[in-house]
């Protein structure tokens, strides 16, 4: 059995990371009812009794989690998220070997995460790295989760990046990169995202991109349609996939739905490590099949179904209601369109009660308003897990490996140049020991190339296809 290592850096990446780990305990939970330490924990937890070996119970029944630990390391330069973690219910999963604080933060500033931190941290963060891989049989996967706005996440995540790299270059390196939107807060959050995008171009195997103002309209469309009044949009219970503190202690907060949006991909993409299915897909193979060219290796994530992820039921779906929602733009992480971009390659991971037919029927039916490029016409990979989401009786996550990204970095860019033509705020930066103005001018000449790349690609589609007709949602 493979194992896999969860790398949480910054505000964003620890709470997004705890919201997974919380789902990912009721998701075994609900499937292991005797709470027996298993191959399918053994992938993301690992048992710390020496009395319990493998077929012994190891509590994961009614909150007593007290023999797992997650096979995480978390970093914050900030105290905050990671105080609130012990403090809350994920208190045991964790233990202070696991985390990495500064008190001081970053400034939302890359060059301090990225240079000061980095530089200051670095064996800190080797070793505890080194110390999770150690506990692995077979370590497969590193799954990197930060933030690109921000000082820490955008900084120091990709530092991060770099290292594991450079200590474990043959094992597979998976990022979702939480982007931040046009009317962010942070002023500077353009600098860092696209000196942080150089590096996960770099050094990624693949990148999940995911755009906050995307999961700010999903979860404005969910409310929504909770607070319609419409028979069967009440507040459904029980789900694994209910928006929760994420293993956080206090209040819940605004983003904590979006979190929890966040979290379901990663229990998506991770479902075939865990679980058994009749068509698994290995996590090594995300990369093998989807990225064609090394550069290019941002997958846009959608998720359905996406009403009943937040928690409100709604009217029966039909199977093929879902595969159609799986190649909407309203179900993207990512403000984006596929249907007008050009297919590298696409992965549906599908968990539940799903027949191969239904998959092969459904693809067959969407192909024709699906773009492939010339080379790559059967560019599909498929996965079939047996265990759904907790409350659910199917669910599909679709990755595109597809140039409709390409607005998403052209937007980027332009909020970049917008600061980088008045020189704003570049003090700040170029103070920072290490930090010289040319590397602004480097990130922006890779971003301009990857945007070349993906233009190119583009101009091979001869023709544009036509939309495959919407099916009407089964009442």
């Amino acid at each position: 059995m493979t194992q896999s290592v969860v790398v949480q850096v910054g505000q964003c990446g620890n709470q997004v990371g705890c919201r997974f780990w919380d789902l990912a305990l009721r998701e075994h939970a609900h499937v292991n009812k005797k709470g027996v330490y298993d191959e399918a924990l053994s992938s993301f937890f690992r048992n710390v009794d020496s009395r319990k070996s493998s077929g012994a119970p190891c509590d994961i029944i009614g909150g007593r989690i007290q023999h797992l630990k997650a096979r995480a390391v978390l970093v914050d330069m900030e105290e905050g998220v990671l105080n609130h973690i012990l403090q809350g219910p994920l208190r045991e999963v964790f233990d202070s070997a696991q985390f990495l604080t500064d008190v001081s933060g970053s400034g939302n500033n890359w060059a301090v995460g990225h240079m000061t931190y980095g530089a200051s941290y670095r064996e800190q963060i080797v070793d505890k790295v080194r110390r999770a891989a150690e506990h692995c049989d077979c370590l497969q996967c590193f799954f990197l989760i930060h933030s690109m706005g921000g000082g820490t996440g955008s900084g120091l995540g990709t530092r991060v990046l770099k290292l594991l790299e450079e200590e474990f270059p043959d094992v597979c390196r998976i990022v979702t990169s939480v982007y931040p939107s046009a009317e962010d807060d942070v002023v500077t959050s353009p600098y860092n995202s696209v000196l942080a995008m150089r590096e996960l171009t770099e050094h990624a195997h693949c990148v999940l991109p995911v755009e906050n103002q995307s999961l700010v309209d999903i979860v404005n469309k969910i409310h929504q349609m909770s607070n319609s009044g419409r028979l069967g949009s009440v507040p459904k219970g029980g789900c694994s996939v209910s928006s929760g503190l994420g293993g956080c202690s206090g209040a819940e907060k605004p983003f904590d739905a979006m979190n929890n949006i966040v979290a379901n991909l990663l229990l998506s993409i991770t479902s075939s490590a865990r679980f058994e299915g009749s068509l698994n897909m290995d996590l090594n193979e995300i990369a093998m099949n989807l990225v064609p060219f090394p550069r290019l290796h941002y997958l846009v994530p959608s998720l359905t179904p996406l009403y009943t992820l937040a928690d409100v039921s709604g009217p029966t779906r039909r199977l093929d209601q879902m595969f159609s929602d799986a190649f909407s733009k309203d179900h993207q992480l990512i403000r984006t369109d596929p249907k007008h971009g050009l297919y590298l390659a696409c992965a549906l991971l599908l968990r539940g009660d799903v027949h191969v037919s239904d998959l092969r029927r459904n693809i067959e039916r969407l192909r024709p308003s699906l773009p492939f490029v010339s080379w790559n016409q059967e560019g599909w990979k498929t996965s079939l897990c047996s265990v759904p989401p907790v409350g659910h009786a199917q669910s599909l996550l679709a990755l595109a490996n597809n140039t409709c990204i390409k607005p998403t970095f052209l937007e980027l860019r332009e909020r970049f140049s917008r600061l980088y033509r008045k020189k704003a705020h570049l003090h700040h930066y170029l103070h920072v020991e290490g930090m010289e103005q040319s590397l602004f001018s480097e990130a922006l000449g890779s971003l301009s190339s990857l945007i070349q790349e993906y233009e190119q690609l583009d101009a091979t589609r001869t023709r544009v296809q036509p939309d495959a007709p919407r099916l009407k949602i089964a009442a």
